[in-house]
């Protein structure tokens, strides 16, 4: 059975987000990420900054053409040292992006949040935009039913018949679009859920704002999953910063050797010893290193600012949308009683004969628009007040 057509479950919006979230795609790419960068943190923690490196020779004197029995066989095992605070500061950057991954979730579980919001509305939407259709299409089929009889009776002439054919012709088609737009939107949710549900959205009014109580928009900017991501890759490229300076020169290696020859004419001489290697500072390497870091936290830097930027707008934006839309719902449901009584009396001027059909007609689909454009301001009210508290953290 489709999605579409599987019997929908009534949930809160609160577990329509943890059933998105838990399908959701990207939450399993970012969790893996997540062990990543905590394996590498964990890793990082070693005694050495590398792994051993296992060398061997050997050399005798027959590629020369001599055979006085030169022969040489030499071994050892190096292990590249932490410079001082390389180690603690390797550790630091692989610790900052494991923490910078937490907050990218976090961000991703807003989107998320959003997605269902937006998902769940168009779902209420199409299917009020049907039941207004189904029931404009019902009414226009009636009054078609009436100049029909009107129209046999030599009561009526037939270009009332056409002009109100014409009506049902085009409500039918309107009933129709709205029908795909309730499959559309109900299969699309139900993909981002995982399951068929439709979460309720309408009990959110602003009882629940006062209830939960929002924060200044100053703790809201800095509350926001996405600042606190912005800042955390911030922390992220300072480690990095620091681990550059750390790192000014190429690790050194010490190791151990042994080496086992024997001589013309001697015994096996067999000897050990330590080996040492400083690879030298070098600018070649250090400042293309160096300058790399210092550009990722530039980087870091200005994308922080500019998401705190975006934040604050679109707090602006929520905030003023959400008292725009309350007004917009209150004056719209004036609007459709307004529209709707005067549709029922000039219904009841034109049974009696003293409006025309085109009035009648032109009053119908003046209600009808203005209906649906009560039942839009008020999904876009209740919508506003779950997006304010999306913003304030509510879903996280």
């Amino acid at each position: 059975m489709l999605l579409s057509e599987a019997k929908a479950e009534n949930i809160t919006f609160a577990q329509a987000v943890e059933a998105a979230w838990a399908a959701d795609p990207s939450r399993t790419e970012l969790n893996t990420n997540y062990r990543s960068a905590a394996a590498r943190a964990e890793a990082a923690g070693s005694w050495f900054a590398g792994g051993p490196t296992v060398s061997g020779q050997y050399f005798d004197d027959h590629a020369i053409g001599s055979n006085e029995g030169y022969t040489t066989y030499q071994g050892g095992v190096s292990v590249p040292l932490w410079l001082p605070g390389q180690g603690s500061a390797t550790v630091g950057v692989a610790r900052a992006e494991a923490l910078t991954i937490q907050e990218r979730l976090h961000v991703a579980r807003m989107t998320v949040a959003m997605k269902v919001l937006d998902s769940s509305a168009n779902v209420i939407i199409a299917k009020r935009w049907l039941a207004i259709a189904r029931i404009q299409k019902e009414m226009l089929e009636k009054i078609h039913a009436s100049v029909s009889r009107g129209v046999h009776a030599g009561e009526m002439p037939l270009a009332d018949q056409q002009i109100v054919s014409s009506e049902v012709a085009n409500a039918a088609s309107e009933y129709s679009l709205a029908e795909e737009q309730v499959k559309t939107a109900t299969s699309a949710l139900h993909i981002l859920l995982g399951r068929p549900a439709t979460p309720d959205i309408l009990s959110f009014n602003n009882e629940t704002l006062a209830r939960d109580g929002l924060a200044s928009t100053e703790a809201l900017e800095n509350s926001d999953p996405r600042v606190k991501a912005a800042r955390q890759a911030v922390h992220a490229a300072e480690a990095g910063v620091h681990l550059a300076k750390t790192s000014f020169m190429p690790n050194p290696e010490v190791g151990a050797v042994a080496i086992h020859e024997k001589q013309y004419g001697s015994p096996w001489d067999d000897r050990v010893g330590v080996t040492v290697s400083i690879p030298l500072p070098s600018d070649v390497r250090d400042v293309p290193m160096e300058a790399d870091a210092r550009n990722k936290l530039a980087a870091a830097i200005s994308q922080e600012q500019q998401a705190r930027r975006n934040v604050r707008q679109e707090l602006t934006q929520v905030f003023s949308h959400l008292t725009a839309t309350k007004d917009m719902f209150r004056n719209s449901v004036l609007s459709a009683e307004s529209m709707n009584n005067r549709a029922n009396e000039m219904s009841r001027s034109w049974q009696a004969g003293e409006t025309s059909l085109v009035e009648l007609l032109r009053a119908r689909s003046a209600a009808y628009n203005a209906l649906q454009r009560r039942n839009q301001t008020e999904i876009a009210w209740h919508v506003a007040i779950i997006r304010t508290l999306i913003a304030a953290g509510e879903f996280q």
